[in-house]
């Protein structure tokens, strides 16, 4: 349980997203990635003293990482039964930890955000305008593997969308499906979550069993799982229900602000059981999850954890970035960020969040 812990921990910052919220389906993420070389972009490093031998104890992982870090967490709607399914980017969050690593603050980027797609050669994508979820899908083609879809590639291209988008560098990121989500957050324990409205699930029943299809496209008949508004104990495939449910007064901004809420609470869990501070938890815990995880950073995924470890719960401010629909007419083209929405990422990269923040308090969002 301890592993599982530090891993959610790790997710949280290393990218953050959604759902991790987070929102995913089936399976199909690959490999750990990381390796031992530090990464320049990433950390501020002390030279070493002198090339000759030492008999100083080695600096615990992640000493040299000091700041500003921009981690993306990605959360993946994969469909196994459906052969040749690309992935699909179900939730996009950002976690900003100023230099200093004394605060963080997370935010997340809708999912039909009308966005400006750099072209990729490595998947023969031109590039265009166009939801920033398909990034990550348009990303992960492989043109001599058709129906072989690469989510590190997906990821890549998604990456390089989400920093031309938000001005920010990207340092490492994570992709979680949504059988991991689940898997992580019952390793966990489950969490305790305050909800904010009675949210009626479209996917579960009461039991936890998958609603059946019903007629139409998107339908389902059934009981339907229902959660009340109050504290509430969820395991993982409740949280999991809870967080990706949309159809609700407030749309996907809701369910962005549900993301946010639950990573919080995890986060919360892994800081009070101090599993960032256990290295070997962490690679234990990435081996476990196998395919459901792929994290890409310069960084190794345990020195990162590590260097976050002391970050107080309380000190992660969740942001509600405002936005509206676009499209002409009937037509529904996506969505995009109101005036302020785009000037708190100005600010962010400035290194003015927080006084934004005091002039705009309605865009924190109440944990």
């Amino acid at each position: 349980m301890l592993g599982a812990d530090r891993k959610r921990f790790t997710l949280v910052l290393a990218g953050l997203a959604t759902l991790a919220v987070i929102t995913m389906i089936g399976v199909v993420v690959a490999r750990t990635v990381g390796d031992d070389r530090p990464a320049p972009a990433t950390a501020t490093g002390s030279p070493s003293t002198s090339p000759s031998a030492s008999t100083s104890p080695s600096p615990p992982p992640g000493a040299d990482v000091t700041g500003p870090l921009n981690l993306l967490l990605v959360g993946v709607d994969t469909r196994v039964s459906v052969p040749g399914w690309e992935p699909h980017a179900d939730a996009v969050l950002v976690l900003h930890v100023p230099a200093g690593l004394s605060r963080a603050y997370l935010f997340s980027l809708p999912r039909d955000l009308v966005v400006d797609i750099p072209a990729y050669e490595a998947a023969g994508y031109p590039g265009g305008r166009t939801k920033l979820t398909h990034a990550m899908s348009y990303g992960s083609r492989v043109p001599d593997q058709p129906g072989q879809p690469d989510p590190a590639q997906g990821y890549d291209l998604l990456h390089r969308t989400v920093s031309g988008y938000t001005g920010l560098r990207i340092d490492a990121g994570a992709v979680l499906t949504f059988g991991g989500f689940d898997k992580l957050v019952d390793s966990l324990g489950g969490v305790d979550i305050r909800v904010d409205q009675r949210v009626v699930s479209r996917h579960r029943q009461p039991d936890g069993k998958h609603r059946e299809p019903g007629p139409g496209v998107g339908g389902y008949v059934g009981p339907q799982m229902v959660y009340e508004p109050g504290d509430r104990h969820l395991n993982g495939w409740q949280a999991l229900d809870y967080a990706r449910q949309r159809y609700l007064p407030g749309g996907d901004y809701t369910r962005q602000r549900h993301h946010q809420q639950l990573i919080q609470a995890l986060i919360g869990k892994i800081l009070d059981a101090d599993l960032a501070r256990q290295p070997d938890r962490v690679e234990q815990v990435v081996a476990a999850l196998g395919d459901a995880l792929l994290y890409v950073g310069g960084r190794r995924i345990v020195d990162l954890a590590y260097a976050l470890g002391e970050l107080p719960q309380q000190a992660v401010t969740l942001v509600g970035l405002p936005g509206a629909s676009v499209g002409r007419g009937s037509a529904y083209r996506g969505e995009e960020l109101t005036a302020v929405g785009r000037r708190f990422l100005t600010e962010l990269h400035a290194g003015r969040a927080e006084a934004f923040l005091t002039e705009h308090p309605q865009l924190r969002v109440a944990s």
